[in-house]
């Protein structure tokens, strides 16, 4: 019952998401400096991007609405499969009221759904949601934002049009 329940909220998390959300249009942001924003990983660990990843190349995986986790695990697959080094966060960002209010269950639902040792790189991003979403753009939100940021905390790569073998190619050149 109580798995009906977190399936249920998450299905009304994303449809208030992708039914009421801003619309912004997509937007290439290589060479931009990631903005600071904040989030809380499942493992309870607060932490500000890009201010803890400076210092080393960070790779960004940002999803929209739920959906997205399936683009999502294609990138970490491939990035395990070549044998990709380079630290990778998973970054939920949901933006509005009423996703903040339901956090605890959300966050919940996803620890149900992820194992354990994953849950340090799940940084969920709720209050800063709408400031993400309006810099790359959250059109075509099953897409993962693929963010790669350098030392300082600029983009140096983005790519939010799927997953591709291509798009991996060219993430692992710059790494």
């Amino acid at each position: 019952m109580q798995r009906i329940l977190i399936t249920f909220i998450l299905v009304l998390a994303s449809s208030v998401l992708t039914g009421c959300a801003t619309q912004y249009p997509n937007q290439d942001i290589t060479g931009q400096v990631f903005p600071k924003v904040s989030g809380t990983s499942l493992e309870q660990q607060e932490m500000v991007f890009p201010d803890d990843v400076l210092g080393k190349k960070t790779l960004l995986l940002i999803g929209y609405k739920q959906d997205s986790q399936f683009d999502i695990d294609r990138w970490l697959i491939g990035l395990d499969m070549t044998q990709t080094r380079v630290d990778v966060y998973e970054l939920p960002t949901i933006q509005g009221m009423f996703p903040r209010m339901f956090s605890t269950m959300i966050d919940n639902g996803m620890r149900a759904g992820i194992p354990k040792p994953l849950w340090k790189g799940v940084v969920t991003i709720y209050q800063d949601g709408a400031l993400v979403q309006a810099l790359t753009g959250n059109q075509s939100p099953n897409n993962a934002r693929v963010v790669l940021l350098n030392e300082q905390g600029e983009v140096i790569y983005f790519y939010d049009q799927g997953f591709a073998v291509d798009a991996l190619n060219q993430v692992r050149e710059l790494i």
